[in-house]
Order: C-alpha cells, then sequence, then structure tokens
C-alpha cells in the first residue's frame, strides 16, 4: 500500500491559497451589527489554538482547546477586544441577559 498524499492533486499551488482572506485562520471574516456597533466575526476551526482555551462571555463556560467556535471583535477595536464565543452563544447573543453572574472565585478570562 502507498502512503497517503498531503497535497492537492489539481494543480493548484499551496502558496496560492495562502493569500486569501481568513485561509490563515480557518474562516472567512464578515461585519455584523450588534448593539449598535459593527462587530467583525470570524468562524475558527479551533485547530490552531492547541492547549488554549477560552471562556465565552454568552454562556460564561469554557471552550476547550480544538473546538470550532466564533471570534467577534468591535470593527474598530484591538486585539484585547477580541471575545471567543460558541457558535450558537453567538448566534442567541440577543435572546440572552446583558450581564452573566459569576460566583466570587470565577475567573475572569
Amino acid at each position: 500500500m502507498s502512503p497517503r498524499r498531503n497535497r492537492p492533486r489539481g494543480g493548484e499551488n499551496p502558496t496560492d491559497r495562502a493569500s486569501e482572506p481568513g485561509d490563515r485562520y480557518g474562516g472567512v471574516q464578515r461585519t455584523e451589527s450588534w448593539q449598535g456597533e459593527e462587530w467583525c466575526v470570524r468562524h475558527v476551526a479551533g485547530a490552531s489554538a492547541v492547549g488554549k482555551r477560552y471562556r465565552c462571555p454568552g454562556c460564561d463556560q469554557e471552550i476547550p482547546s480544538g473546538t470550532p467556535h466564533v471570534v467577534a471583535w468591535p470593527e474598530y477595536g484591538g486585539v484585547e477586544d477580541r471575545r471567543h464565543w460558541h457558535k450558537a452563544c453567538w448566534n442567541a447573543k440577543d435572546r440572552r441577559t446583558s450581564r452573566v453572574q459569576r460566583s466570587r472565585n470565577a475567573p475572569r478570562y
């Protein structure tokens, strides 16, 4: 049995794909309106952040490493404004309460 091929069979050059927007992080970026602001939203596969865990602001639960999720930030915000959401939590953000109650010793990340 011959080994599996890891390169595309077509005439596509792998360096050509790297220049497409969104390919580097696993998703296509788009803009959505929420709470009177424009938000940049990107769906990510989660495979590139091995060992990293994020806390979803929608449900206050941890997003384990390797889990597909959504990254959202205000259009004119910086890197520190990015938030990682579960896809279902991002879709339900308008139906959730505005404040999530945490216990006293819960981390704020």
